[in-house]
């Protein structure tokens, strides 16, 4: 497996690792299949252990990948505003998108534009803000995820955080981003050995049998980072607990999850590309189950309907994640806006000096 850039027909900067694109697409396919079985998981345990099971490691390794590649953010000119317009931009126009499309879906005509309270799947752009800004701090410091696991665990005890930012999940995530930040090539090339995926097998059996087994306590509330133990209704001390064993759970199954992931290309890997449009676009689809009545048939609360919702799920993600749509909604999730940004020095200095040689070339004045 080849986990760098491929530099063998152009430069690392025109190549694209098939491994971690294939990774983010089935990580966002995952994600779009979770939210299809929201509305089906009072309805069939097998359908709620396999929701749990999934929540268990989709975000945590599409957040381990994410760590991955901030690690060269440096807090420069250009990093930030790459940050602005990739992360910030999109975040305040699908804050404000979302708000008022579920005025209609939720009939909820009075529901205030909060750029403070993230609104559905708005909350990972807020966080990756957060955390990108931060990256230079892990990088400093000595011990990076002990010290991102403690704060992780602290938030987990303090219901007091709030709703800003959803400051509650922003922070029990971070240790899944600083472990990317931690990771080097070297590590995801063991996950390909065959002796990890034939292992990451029974490990994952025996994950499933348990999710089903804890389905009637709805122990998936712990996989949403986004409450305290007082807000689950259980004694402050079981946070930091919860939240350890949590993260050995899902880092695990993140492992097994990323070893199965092949390393070549696929007819899927270009779809990697896009996966921020498949994510932010796909709930909008989402959104308009309620008020489109699609899970009223009784047929779409039995088998039938747990399949045709994942299939559905499935390519409506995929079909977002296409070259076509993101061409359309690339002027909002990634515009150039070179506009409302002053040059950096040495964008200065070179279009300064390019200005002074043509004035002394012969010919011009």
């Amino acid at each position: 497996m080849r986990s760098g850039p491929d530099t063998r027909n152009g430069p690392p900067a025109a190549r694209r690792d098939a491994y971690f694109d294939n990774a983010k697409y089935l990580a966002i396919v995952l994600v779009a299949m979770g939210h299809a079985w929201e509305p089906l998981r009072s309805d069939s345990r097998t359908v709620t252990a396999l929701y749990t099971f999934v929540y268990a490691f989709h975000m945590p390794a599409f957040i381990i990948i994410s760590g991955y590649f901030s690690r060269s953010f440096d807090a420069s000119p250009a990093r930030i505003k790459r940050l602005v317009t990739g992360v910030a931009v999109p975040y305040v126009v699908f804050e404000v998108g979302y708000t008022l499309f579920t005025r209609w879906s939720d009939h909820a005509p009075d529901r205030e534009i909060s750029l403070l309270d993230p609104l559905y799947l708005t909350w990972f752009l807020a966080a990756l803000f957060i955390w990108r800004l931060t990256t230079p701090i892990w990088r400093l410091v000595r011990w990076p995820l002990p010290i991102a696991l403690a704060v992780a665990a602290l938030a987990s005890l303090t219901p007091s955080i709030g709703s800003d930012f959803d400051l509650q999940r922003v922070l029990q995530f971070l240790p899944y981003f600083v472990l990317g930040l931690c990771l080097r090539p070297e590590h995801f090339s063991l996950l390909r050995r065959w002796s990890v995926r034939l292992c990451a097998v029974p490990v994952a059996l025996c994950a499933l049998a348990v999710a089903y087994w804890s389905a009637p306590h709805l122990a998936y509330r712990w996989f949403f980072h986004r409450d305290s133990a007082q807000q689950l209704g259980l004694p402050g001390w079981y946070g930091p607990v919860m939240t350890f064993a949590v993260f050995g759970c899902s880092l695990v199954l993140a492992a097994c999850f990323l070893a199965w992931v092949p390393g070549r290309r696929t007819w899927f890997t270009a779809l990697g590309a896009g996966t921020l449009y498949g994510y932010l676009l796909h709930g909008f689809v989402a959104q308009s189950a309620h008020p489109g009545h699609w899970y009223d048939p009784a047929w779409m609360h039995g088998p039938l309907g747990a399949v045709t919702v994942t299939l559905v799920a499935a390519a409506v993600v995929t079909v977002l994640c296409t070259p076509p749509v993101r061409r359309v909604f690339r002027f909002v999730l990634e515009p150039r806006m070179d506009w409302a940004f002053r040059a950096a020095p040495a964008e200065r200095a070179a279009h300064d000096g390019g200005r002074n040689a043509a004035g002394v070339l012969p010919g011009r004045r």
